[in-house]
């Protein structure tokens, strides 16, 4: 089958821009592109599909340069990956027998009042970092959430992480690594379930977009100051996750 090359070139922007967002702040790749391909009139269940198959490949692209510029903390990966990996099988497993959209508007309300707090301790650089105490739970809720509600593994991890005083940069490092076992889980889930029809044109230019631009992303997560990766990490937070919610609840 013929491909439209102009087609491709719009599905390789947006996992261009996705995955620069992703690896410099540790989330939204999957807000954005999901997002992006259902107001493009990709089927929502195509576009999750799609968009966590071609994540497999960007998220061991932006692992492999996280961890090349020092931005993993490995005793906090295993904290959150294992849980996380969990979570992600019981969160497919939920998402193929039961509906998972009664929570999700009280999870982005919680979201956008956190990306709020965030946006705000970085403005003001009020940022102290310290270890963070609460971590193998988060793992196992944003695993869950993001196989369960197509997407929120950063947007739970990094965010509530960062609420904890966790040093922004070795936490988008970290939970983009993790992001990785956590993502293998769930398309493996979605192609037994679906088989390659997941993998389309779409995936294909998300793909390709995604792989050109993981190392960019990192590179920017460890040259930003952390009160600015702070701010945007709160904007960010606050414009998807409210915005999800007014679609929630419209």
């Amino acid at each position: 089958m013929l491909v439209d090359p102009t087609t491709l070139l719009i599905f390789i922007a947006i996992g261009f821009a996705a995955q620069l967002v992703d690896g410099a702040l540790g989330m939204a790749y999957g807000q954005i592109s999901s997002t992006l391909l259902i107001s493009m009139g990709v089927p929502p269940a195509a576009a999750s599909a799609g968009v966590h198959t071609a994540e497999t490949f960007t998220t061991a692209v932006s692992g492999i340069s996280h961890v090349a510029h020092r931005n993993v903390d490995w005793r906090l990966f295993f904290r959150i990956a294992v849980p996380g990996i969990i979570g992600g099988i019981l969160g497919a497993y939920v998402l193929t027998q039961l509906p998972a959209d009664t929570a999700k508007p009280f999870v982005l309300a919680y979201l956008t009042a956190l990306g709020l707090y965030l946006f705000y301790r970085g403005v003001m650089h009020q940022h102290t970092e310290r270890q963070p105490k609460i971590v193998s739970p988060l793992g196992l809720i944003g695993g869950f959430l993001d196989a369960a509600g197509g997407g929120g593994w950063g947007a739970i991890v990094t965010s509530n992480l960062l609420v904890q005083g966790s040093n922004p940069r070795k936490t988008i490092g970290t939970v983009n690594t993790a992001e990785f076992f956590l993502t293998i889980t769930i398309s493996a889930t979605f192609i037994a379930a679906l088989g390659w029809k997941a993998f389309t044109v779409a995936t294909s230019g998300l793909l390709i977009g995604g792989v050109v631009a993981a190392p960019f992303g990192a590179f920017i997560a460890k040259k930003v100051n952390p009160d600015t990766l702070l701010t945007f990490v709160g904007a960010l937070v606050t414009l998807t996750s409210g915005y999800g919610l007014y679609r929630a609840l419209t």
